[in-house]
């Protein structure tokens, strides 16, 4: 069922989910002329919990699929790419109500596979990977994501497995390099001028980079977050988000003079040992494995050798690392690839979590009551829209797939002047439009190449040019995605429309 939900919603309700604190500074807030504090929806189950808990009320009304198309709202710090990530965003979103375990997979199961059929009517070339959850809980989840070299989203898979997932969720494989020695060996305190760079600490230590642990300061609520991981690695910024339950557009570093006050020292000399003020120590697992590795030494221009797990402590995280590519596949132990990739849609398994937060109940055969088992799916117009445009496009402009184009078929006038062209054009526009096609007429007092070009940017499907030959019925018939132009008489114009209608799978 279709449905319309407010974007304006009470602070309380997301307060009672617990999410307001999770999408932070994301979530647009305002107060109303009684100083009471709303929200603009970024995301919509709560209210879909809050309409539906008091109208189901036994399992004979299940499942129930209830979605809406709504214009959405986040506060992005780095709004950018046109449409592909943006303050305000058109979106599908939909919710099924399921009674156990089995029916929300089955739900869930049948929006993929709807999913599968609209992209593939877009002519999107996409993947569908293991996701993160992110600010909705850590259920199952899937996004689906077009390859783009523009994109935002790194899409992580396996040529000779099915293994595919976002970078964001694909776990890091890291074999150690350096364990080999057995023995601790004394710190040293070594003389590091202007190395600030992991590049620089190799050229300067004659090291390669596996040798290095780099300290990473952030921002903490009560105190600095100080983060270790191998140098010769990247950190994950939403393994880090989900281990301190933040989101992650909370996580930012800090700036130079925090840095100067916890470390006394300049940027590119942090380490773990004797900082000046007291931090949270977050630790990469793979590092108890390294022996006798370098680290800031919180002094300008000084690094210490020889540092073990041994020498300080702090809370051990399995995985803070970026995959890369030619990493290790965690199914069949291959080389990893990475594209790049629009994010046009994800499912998501919530089971019981929100109906639990906000008493969403039902009875159950025995009369028994039960928590509802929620799925939730998102679908980005503007996003698809963009990964469309991006995926096809020439030189001249777009082209759009016969699906989706804001017209199937423009007929072009090379000469409004002439009266033959006029009325053989109209008449095509006329019988075109009788037969559902969705058509348009340039009949402006422009040149022809003025016309053309503008048709060739829109990127129209189907064209038809009517020019000298229309005083014998005759006109110019191609596509938008070739180039091969045919002349064919005024009665197979709507034969030929129609084949290339079912040649693409649709239906007037």
């Amino acid at each position: 069922q279709e449905t319309l939900m407010p974007n304006i919603q009470p602070k309380e309700l997301w307060d009672e989910s617990g999410r307001l604190k999770e999408f932070g500074t994301e979530m647009l807030k305002i107060n109303d002329s009684h100083n009471r504090e709303l929200c603009l929806s970024p995301s919509n189950e709560e209210i879909f919990i809050e309409t539906i808990k008091n109208e189901l009320k036994s399992y004979k009304q299940l499942p129930l699929n209830l979605y809406q198309i709504q214009s959405k709202y986040r506060d992005e710090k780095r709004p950018r790419l046109g449409v592909i990530r943006s303050r305000e965003f058109i979106s599908k979103d939909a919710y099924t109500f399921d009674k156990d375990a089995k029916s929300m997979e089955k739900s869930y199961m049948n929006m993929w596979k709807a999913y599968e059929r609209i992209f593939d009517r877009c002519k999107i070339d996409y993947r569908v990977l293991q996701a993160d959850s992110g600010q909705k809980g850590n259920g199952t989840s899937h996004q689906f994501s077009a390859k783009s070299d523009i994109g935002e989203t790194g899409l992580v898979y396996c040529k000779d497995c099915n293994y595919a997932a976002t970078d964001e969720k694909a776990p890091v494989i890291y074999n150690i390099k350096n364990n080999t020695q057995k023995e601790n060996l004394k710190k040293e305190e070594v003389h590091t001028p202007h190395a600030v760079t992991v590049q620089k600490m190799e050229e300067y230590l004659g090291m390669d980079a596996s040798n290095f642990v780099k300290t990473l300061l952030f921002k903490g609520k009560e105190k600095v977050i100080a983060v270790l991981i191998p140098a010769d690695r990247e950190l994950n910024q939403s393994k880090l988000a989900n281990y301190l339950n933040l989101p992650e557009s909370e996580i930012e570093m800090i700036d130079e003079e925090g840095v100067k006050r916890v470390t006394g020292a300049e940027i590119g000399f942090a380490g773990p040992l004797e900082l000046k003020e007291d931090v949270r120590m977050i630790i990469d697992s793979r590092i108890k494995k390294m022996k006798n590795f370098v680290v800031g030494a919180n002094k300008t221009d000084y690094h210490i050798k020889n540092v073990n797990i041994e020498d300080f402590s702090g809370e051990e995280v399995e995985d803070l690392l970026l995959v890369k590519k030619n990493d290790t596949c965690p199914k069949c132990k291959s080389k990893l690839l990475i594209d790049r990739g629009i994010k046009l849609g994800n499912l998501l398994q919530l089971g019981t979590e929100y109906s639990e937060k906000l008493n969403a109940r039902y009875l159950d055969e025995n009369g028994k009551s039960q928590n509802f088992y929620m799925n939730s799916f998102g679908l980005g117009i503007d996003r698809t829209i963009g990964a469309i445009i991006e995926q096809n496009n020439d030189e001249k402009g777009m082209i759009w797939p016969l699906a989706v184009a804001p017209y199937h078929l423009i007929v072009t006038v090379v000469n409004p002047k002439k009266e033959d062209q006029i009325e053989l054009a109209t008449s095509l526009y006329d019988v075109l439009k009788k037969e559902g096609i969705e058509v348009l007429l340039d009949d402006r007092k422009e040149r022809a190449g003025v016309k053309f070009t503008d048709a060739e940017l829109i990127g129209i499907p189907i064209r038809i040019t009517v020019g000298r030959d229309a005083k014998d019925s005759v006109v110019e018939f191609s596509l938008r995605e070739e180039y091969e132009k045919v002349k064919v008489n005024e009665v197979e114009v709507l034969k030929r429309v129609k084949e290339v209608f079912e040649n693409q799978g649709l239906k007037l």
